[in-house]
């Protein structure tokens, strides 16, 4: 099979991380992937966003110029669909992004669409608001309307796409994913601490982009004035904004030598990482995302502590494969780390058991790309309204 992805990133981070594992997925079960998206995409180092001086103009000329983009991208699935017959269309759904909708209805190709956010709702809330609200709602809804299948990552989410009026049979809730080959070859944890310079005290670990409500600087309270923190570590992995001030923190706190920021790490250095916690921490969560962080830590066999929410209860049972936490209790994260710092045999078994889920599972790139091939074969192509001349079922004549 032949698919266009498209999409429209340009920053080298998680995003990044996610589209790249996806398309390798499919390559791997031999179908080929024609990219169809803005021209920068991968050429930034690792960790830099995208957008650049843009950001800053008034809110309104911003989105009005991502409604604009719309004509480009359409140009750019058009040249794509004349120059390499595609079989099907995989879109990574974001805000005012049409060109999908408007492609599916001239080709009437199966049209897949990947949805990790409800974006309008969260640039209102979290991102300084909308100046074309209305706009930006009316386009998502258009956008699911438009997809033969809606992949939503949790069933959190999906019920923001229901709301947006996609009937159930057109939702498939699938959660991120790892590759598996990363994980199956770590060092102990043990051997993973003297790699890495940790010494031999309890590790709590953090993988990925550090913002300020991911609450890490109660861990670090918490390293220097608990009495159950002693000679515990914390190792954070990775970049964001928060990162200054919770290096300021520590310092202010005098646990520098007990706080460890490791910085910018590639994807295929986290699990090198991970082996080295005893316990990896999701401290905070929006409440509808799959965090990725969490499938790492299942794979590398660590003990999770975990806000106690609907969303995250569709990966982790509490007692099982995790220590889950009432987030609404100040208290409650701290009680959840020394609880796995005073018993090792429950650090033990609940690694193990987050292991086991995610193999059994199949929470991987691999999976999440034959599920996908298989709603390709699921949607019947529709009939091009507007086929452009030379054209027989929305693929190029011979």
């Amino acid at each position: 099979m032949k698919i266009l992805y498209h999409h429209r990133i340009r920053s080298k981070d998680g995003q990044y991380v996610h589209i790249s594992e996806m398309v390798a997925a499919l390559r791997r079960l031999g179908h080929e992937v024609v990219m169809v998206g803005p021209s920068g995409f991968g050429a930034a180092a690792f960790g830099a966003g995208g957008g650049g001086w843009i950001k800053n103009l008034p809110k309104a000329i911003y989105e009005t110029l991502e409604f604009a983009y719309n004509f480009l991208a359409f140009a750019r699935l058009l040249a794509a669909w004349w120059r390499h017959r595609p079989d099907a269309v995989y879109e990574r759904y974001n805000l005012f992004l049409l060109a999908g909708a408007w492609f599916k209805r001239l080709s009437g190709l199966p049209f897949v669409v990947e949805v990790n956010a409800p974006l309008s709702e969260e640039r209102e809330r979290h991102s300084g608001g909308l100046a074309l609200g209305s706009l930006a709602r009316w386009g998502e809804r258009v956008t699911w309307r438009s997809a033969d299948h809606v992949v939503s990552v949790t069933g959190v989410l999906a019920q923001y796409v229901r709301a947006g009026g996609v009937p159930d049979h057109r939702i498939v809730i699938m959660p991120n994913g790892i590759d598996p080959e990363r994980y199956e070859h770590l060092p102990d944890t043990a051997e993973a601490k003297r790699d890495l310079g940790l010494g031999a005290g309890v590790v709590l670990g953090f993988t990925g982009f550090v913002r300020s409500w991911h609450g890490l600087d109660r861990v670090i309270q918490w390293i220097a004035n608990a009495p159950a923190a002693r000679g515990a570590r914390l190792l954070i992995v990775g970049d964001g904004p928060a990162v200054p001030e919770l290096t300021t923190q520590a310092r202010m706190m005098g646990v520098t030598d007990r706080v460890t920021f490791a910085g910018l790490v590639t994807p295929e250095k986290v699990a090198h990482y991970a082996a080295a916690f005893d316990i990896a921490l999701q401290p905070a969560v929006t409440a509808y995302a799959s965090p990725l962080k969490i499938i790492e830590y299942m794979a590398a066999g660590c003990a999770i502590v975990a806000p106690d929410m609907p969303n995250i209860r569709e990966l982790l049972d509490d007692g099982q494969t995790a220590v889950l936490f009432d987030p609404e209790n100040p208290r409650a994260l701290a009680l959840a780390i020394e609880k796995l710092i005073g018993d090792a045999a429950l650090r033990r078994r609940l690694g193990q058991g987050a292991r086991e889920a995610m193999t059994r599972r199949r929470l991987t790139w691999d999976g999440n790309a034959e599920r996908t091939v298989a709603l390709f074969g699921r949607a019947q192509p529709a009939k091009a309204e507007h086929a452009p001349a030379g054209r027989r079922d929305g693929k190029v004549a011979p």
